[in-house]
């Protein structure tokens, strides 16, 4: 990361998948723990989606991020992000990238049977 975050007294950090980007300056990260049924007493997982800030807009759906605690910025935004520990694979859409020339698609044509 560009940035230097300050450490300023003990933050509480998460880390977690981003599953969301569609925000302006705004990411959703989900984190996930395992935690053993209290009846059952089964290992559960849990997950939680937590609203962080990302000012520069670096992030992208599937990668691996840590968030650090800050000041609320909004109704759901008190975390901010910290770095990008794992970037994840982009897939293009775009078939001239692979030697495809996109053009009209040719439909198959089904006959049907008189009776």
């Amino acid at each position: 990361m560009t940035t230097e975050i300050k450490a300023i007294g003990n933050k509480n950090e998460k880390t977690g998948f981003v599953v969301s980007t569609k925000m302006a300056k705004t990411i959703i990260v989900e984190t996930t723990r395992r935690v053993q049924h209290p009846l059952y007493k089964r290992m559960i997982n849990k997950r939680k989606k937590f609203y962080a800030h990302d000012e520069e807009g670096q992030a992208n759906v599937g990668d691996v991020v840590r968030i650090i605690e800050c000041r609320p910025m909004s109704k759901l935004k008190r975390w901010k992000l910290g770095e990008i520990m794992r970037k994840a694979v982009q897939v293009t859409t775009d078939l001239s990238s692979i030697g495809i020339q996109p053009g009209r698609e040719q439909r198959a044509s089904v006959k049907k049977k008189k009776k």
